[in-house]
C-alpha cells in the first residue's frame, strides 16, 4: 500500500507555489534515473516514478541536459497513462553539452531560451512545463534577459512558473524584478547551509520557495554508504573534491551524529538528514534523488520525524558550518556558481 506524502501549503511570506495545487512536502530529483551516477535500471526508474506519484509525490525534477534529453523521454514514458494535471515537472535547461557528455557551459540568451523549451516540451510530450529555470547564470547573458524570455512563454502558456537555480542573493533580486521567482533551486543539506548567510533570507523576503537539492549530501550523509565505497564507472562523484583522498573519511566521520540519533529514532541515517532539512521551514521542499524504490520509501520514512530543538543543536554542534573537507563542485564548477561567486 502507497504511503501519502502530505502536500505543503505555503502561507505568509513563501505564498503557494501554484492554485489550487500546492507542492507535495518531497520531491523526486531524475537526474541520476538517466545522468551522473553510474548505470540506472530503466524498468526500476519508471517504476520508482510511479511509487512517487502513487504516494503523492507529483513534483519531478529534472532538466534537458540530463542524460542529453533521455530523463525528459524517460519521464514521457513513466507519465504515459497519467493525466498531465496531476503531474508538477520542473525543467532546468541552458546547459551545454558535447556527445560524449562533457559540460560545454551555458547559453540562457532569450533565443536559446525558446529554443530549449520547444524541444523539451516535444520530448515530455506536453504542451507546457510547470516551472522552468536557468540551471545557472549564464555571465555573458544579463539575469533580465533570461527572466525576461520565460517570462513571454509564461504569457504564452508554455510555462506556468519561473524558477532559478544557484543564484546570489543580489541575482535573485534582480531577476524578482522582472517576474515573480516562485523558487530557487541550490543544494542544501546539514552539510552544506551557505544559503542560510544571505540567499535564504532574501529568498523568503520575495517570497520564493527553496526547491533543495543535494540533501544527503550525495550520499555522503545516506545510511548505506559505508556498504558502498567503491563508485560505479561513470559516478561523477570521483571527481569531486569531498570524495576524494583524505576528505572522504574526514567527512563520513561528521555524520555519526545522524547515526546516533537515528539509532534514537529507531530510524536511518538517511531519514534524519531528510528530517533536517524538513525541519529549516516549511518553505523549503527537498528533492530526494532515488533510483529505486526502496531508497523512495525510506525517503517518504523521514515524514514521520519530529526532530527536537535538542537534537537540530546537537546536529549543528556536530557539524559545524566550516567542517566539511573540500568543496561541493570542482574548482571549475564552483566559478559557474553565481551562489559562490555572486555578491550577496
Amino acid at each position: 500500500m502507497p504511503v501519502s506524502v502530505p502536500a505543503q501549503t505555503f502561507t505568509g511570506t513563501a505564498g503557494r507555489l501554484d492554485d489550487p495545487m500546492t507542492l507535495p512536502a518531497l520531491g523526486l530529483g531524475c537526474m541520476g534515473m538517466s545522468d551522473a551516477y553510474g548505470p540506472a535500471d530503466r524498468d526500476e526508474s519508471i517504476a520508482t516514478v510511479h511509487a512517487a506519484l502513487d504516494a503523492g509525490i507529483f513534483l519531478l525534477d529534472t532538466g534537458d541536459f540530463y542524460g542529453q534529453g533521455h530523463n525528459e523521454l524517460l519521464i514521457r514514458e513513466a507519465l504515459w497513462s497519467r493525466r498531465r494535471e496531476d503531474v508538477f515537472i520542473a525543467v532546468k535547461f541552458g546547459a551545454l553539452r558535447d556527445p560524449e557528455g562533457r559540460f560545454l557551459g551555458f547559453d540562457s540568451r532569450p533565443a536559446a531560451v525558446k529554443n530549449a523549451l520547444a524541444y523539451t516540451l516535444k520530448r515530455l510530450g506536453t504542451d507546457y512545463v510547470d516551472l522552468y529555470q536557468p540551471a545557472r547564470l549564464d555571465p555573458a547573458v544579463p539575469i533580465e534577459d533570461t527572466v525576461g524570455a520565460v517570462a513571454e512563454m509564461i504569457q504564452a502558456g508554455y510555462v506556468r512558473h519561473l524558477g532559478l537555480s544557484e543564484v546570489s542573493a543580489q541575482t535573485l533580486e534582480r531577476a524578482a524584478a522582472v517576474h515573480p521567482v516562485r523558487w530557487l533551486q541550490i543544494e542544501y543539506s546539514v552539510l552544506d547551509r551557505g544559503i542560510e548567510a544571505s540567499i535564504l533570507p532574501a529568498a523568503r523576503r520575495l517570497g520564493t520557495v527553496i526547491s533543495a537539492y543535494g540533501v544527503l549530501g550525495r550520499g555522503l550523509l545516506s545510511t548505506d554508504w559505508a556498504a558502498r565505497k567503491a563508485l560505479a564507472v561513470g559516478d561523477y562523484r570521483a571527481h569531486l573534491p569531498r570524495f576524494s583522498g583524505d576528505n572522504l573519511e574526514r567527512n563520513l566521520a561528521l555524520t555519526g551524529v545522524l547515526h546516533d540519533i537515528a539509532a534514537e529514532y529507531e530510524m536511518t541515517a538517511t531519514q534524519i538528514a531528510i528530517a533536517w532539512v524538513l525541519a529549516q521551514g516549511p518553505d523549503i521542499v527537498p528533492l530526494i534523488g532515488a533510483r529505486r524504490r526502496h531508497q523512495l520509501a525510506e525517503a517518504i520514512g523521514a515524514l514521520d520525524i519530529r526532530l527536537s530543538s535538542g537534537d537540530l543543536a546537537r546536529i549543528r554542534n556536530a557539524i559545524p558550518a566550516d567542517a566539511p573537507a573540500g568543496t561541493r563542485y570542482a574548482p571549475e564548477q564552483m566559478r559557474m556558481l553565481d551562489s559562490e561567486t555572486g555578491a550577496v
